[in-house]
């Protein structure tokens, strides 16, 4: 017997970058509000900002802040295919949270059958657990030389039963030729689209209501909503593409009592949402770069999380920016490595399998005593450490404090190993622990993604810096957690208020 489908409704966008994410987590607030039981989904997503469930699976960044939104645990379900470009070796291939294999387009695309299984059953699944659905679609549901392969945007709209709500960013310029293009694309299938959201708009209304009018005139379908420019959202961003200097916002603090933190701007940056928590700190300038200038004038830097570490690090070598980085070290600036940004800071990367590249051996950035090698499996994990060697770290005030974060990691690394002890939700609890992180000098490193959205923690990172620049620690406790929260709760207000949620609501048949 067929079981009964949750209701669903999808966000599809004209374009990337439309807005979809971020309508999709407002949804998922608004709902949630009333008192509906909502889960996020998004059948397929190609990021490189991922976020490890509690159960140990990899899904994207961007339906784990959705969950947060409508108040639940992420899961699995929520996105049962993600996509992580590699350069050379292709994309890996995730599958229900776990690594299936790397695969080249043409193979993807030949694969296509199971990964619609797969879809199918994590959409059946999360059904059967949720009320509703808010479904996120990807890109352009018109790509034209794409549709017969398509498993995210119409093809689950139709097997999910969700009308479509068309999201058109009108500060790239041109809403209403992409909203009418990719309707008359579709062809029949445009059907599915029931009203349009205009995003990013800072004009006169007067001189848009004209366009709403016409629009629905030559598509037979409303704009049901029009989304003003939200210069500062506070939340993390899903890809990229934005990566900017980031300016603190909240507070006027001179220049010369601020803490520069520079994250060097890799090619295959992974994960870049580690860093926003300082963003919200009021003393901190964060700026993302590969300018010399700004590493080895820094008072902080760090080297991300990458997709492809090797490449990244032999590019960081033809730049000349690893010199860069030692010079910086020996100047006293703090030199912190996250996930791949540590296994570059160590001597050597073994790659005898060619997991990543073809280099079976390369040489790191050797600030760090350690040496690593990767293998075929993945660690995905949440976990909770303790800082372990606190006098050499520089703080008295942590003491057993728990952090909390997670792994996401092809290599092993052995050497000086200590800098932290962890539990893994996976299996390790109790006394049973291992070892993370390693520490030489004013060098560390971690494989802990996350562990700067511990609060205490992070304001420990930026005032011992302060010290060191001759600074008074500066009395501030930012909850990021908190920060978020508020920020999903404007987002939510500012949908609630310019977007027709009674018609979203019939058409869902709610």
């Amino acid at each position: 017997m067929e079981l009964p489908l949750a209701k669903a409704l999808m966000i599809q966008g004209t374009g990337s970058g439309a807005g979809k994410s971020l309508i999709t987590a407002a949804l998922c607030r608004i709902f949630r509000d009333e008192g509906i039981n909502v889960a996020p989904f998004k059948a397929q997503n190609m990021a490189l900002n991922s976020y490890i469930t509690a159960e140990g699976a990899e899904i994207g960044r961007a339906q784990a802040l959705q969950a947060e939104a409508a108040r639940i645990e992420p899961a699995a379900d929520m996105n049962p295919v993600l996509l992580k470009a590699s350069g050379e070796m292709g994309s890996q291939v995730i599958i229900h949270g776990r690594v299936h294999s790397n695969m080249k387009a043409q193979e993807y695309y030949a694969f296509k059958k199971t990964a619609w299984a797969a879809v199918k059953e994590s959409f059946d699944r999360l059904s059967q657990r949720h009320d509703l659905i808010i479904m996120e679609g990807a890109g352009s549901p018109a790509e034209i030389n794409l549709m017969d392969v398509d498993i995210v945007n119409m093809s689950a709209a139709k097997y999910a039963k969700a009308p479509v709500i068309l999201v058109g960013d009108i500060d790239k310029g041109g809403v209403f030729a992409s909203i009418y293009g990719t309707v008359k694309l579709l062809g029949r299938s445009g059907k599915h689209i029931k009203g349009f959201v205009i995003n990013k708009f800072r004009g006169d209304a007067e001189i848009l209501k004209p366009g709403l009018d016409m629009i629905r005139d030559k598509t037979g379908k409303p704009v049901i909503g029009v989304l003003p420019y939200i210069k500062e959202i506070c939340l993390p961003e899903e890809d990229g593409l934005s990566l900017q200097k980031i300016s603190n916002f909240r507070f006027q603090i001179s220049n010369n009592e601020k803490i520069k933190i520079v994250i060097v701007r890799l090619q295959y940056i992974a994960n870049f949402t580690d860093f926003d928590p300082f963003a919200h700190e009021p003393d901190v300038d964060l700026v993302y770069s590969s300018n010399p200038s700004d590493i080895e004038n820094a008072d902080i830097v760090i080297i991300p999380g990458s997709k492809n570490t090797v490449k990244d690090l032999i590019l960081l070598k033809e730049t000349g920016l690893d010199e860069s980085i030692k010079r910086a070290c020996s100047k006293g600036v703090r030199i912190i490595g996250m996930c791949g940004g540590y296994q570059m800071l160590g001597k050597k990367i073994y790659d005898p399998y060619c997991v990543e590249s073809k280099h079976k051996e390369i040489d790191g950035i050797g600030l760090l005593n350690i040496e690593t090698t990767f293998d075929k499996t993945k660690t995905t994990s949440q976990v909770e450490a303790t800082l372990v060697r606190n006098s050499e770290f520089g703080v008295q005030s942590l003491g057993n404090t728990k952090l909390r974060g997670y792994e996401i990691h092809m290599g092993v690394s052995k050497g000086d190993i200590g800098l932290f002890r962890i539990n893994r939700s996976s299996g390790l609890n109790g006394s049973d622990y291992m070892v993370d992180g390693s520490m030489n000098g004013n060098c560390w490193g971690t494989y802990i993604h996350g562990i700067f959205d511990n609060d205490t923690f992070r304001r420990e990172i930026i005032d011992q810096a302060r010290k060191a620049k001759g600074l008074d620690t500066l009395n501030s406790t930012t909850s990021y957690p908190g920060i978020k929260d508020r920020a999903i709760d404007s987002l939510a207000s500012i949908v609630r208020e310019n977007i027709d949620m009674n018609f979203i609501k019939r058409i869902i048949g709610l």
